[in-house]
């Protein structure tokens, strides 16, 4: 049956309008970018059948070209929508960030971070560097690594903040297996950067670790 014959409530574009975009499943969120579907199934059908083609959302958006094109019902035109409408995304939320003052809206931060690392198949270190108010200056990735690992140097760290300027800084980096959970390994580098950092009189605000779910601080759990 196609969706304009579904009850209004169920339809994807009118629950988001009476409801919020929040009230959507991943599959009804899909369906709307997608549009139509082919021919005897519906939109809502087509993105169920793609999810679970790819695993999941997560995977969706983290698939190279060639892959996404590969899926059903997919192509070109729209794997180059859907990057857009990403970079829309990580761009308004790094507008939200430079007009506001970082370290008091951490759930902006998370939901930028999350957008700029989660679906990222490589482990990525980036860092956020702040002015005196802890207003974003500056996000940059500065270390790429393997799907487990990333070869951090604290002085690297330190040579951008002097180079920018900044007061302040909040590391982030992604585990591509989706679990947040920091590692030893990742409380001994954010201890050596933050002493780094000190030397020339930087504070390092906190470091997340952006996984599948919320950002994990470690700042939060006193390990900063």
């Amino acid at each position: 049956m196609s969706i304009k014959h579904w009850p209004e409530q169920e339809r994807p574009r009118e629950k988001l309008i009476q409801q919020g975009a929040g009230a959507l499943s991943d599959s009804e969120l899909l369906a709307i970018f997608l549009r139509t579907g082919t021919q005897g199934i519906s939109a809502v059908e087509l993105a169920r059948q793609v999810l679970i083609q790819f695993g999941g959302l997560r995977s969706l958006l983290s698939a190279s070209r060639e892959e996404f094109c590969q899926g059903f019902g997919l192509g070109d035109a729209k794997y180059t929508q859907l990057q857009a409408v990403l970079e829309m995304s990580k761009r308004h939320l790094q507008e939200q960030l430079m007009r506001e003052t970082v370290f008091t809206s951490a759930e902006h931060v998370r939901t930028y971070l999350s957008s700029q690392l989660r679906h990222s198949p490589r482990e990525v270190f980036a860092v956020l560097f702040l002015d005196t108010q802890h207003r974003l200056i500056r996000y940059q990735e500065l270390f790429m690594g393997t799907i487990d690992a990333a070869a951090v140097y604290p002085r690297e760290v330190v040579k951008a903040a002097l180079q920018y300027n900044a007061a302040a800084v909040i590391l982030a980096h992604n585990h591509p297996s989706g679990v947040a959970e920091p590692s030893q390994a990742d409380i001994s580098i954010t201890d050596k950067i933050k002493r780094a950092l000190d030397l020339v009189d930087v504070r390092l605000l906190d470091h997340f670790v952006v996984g599948d779910g919320s950002p994990v601080s470690l700042a939060e759990r006193g390990l900063v």
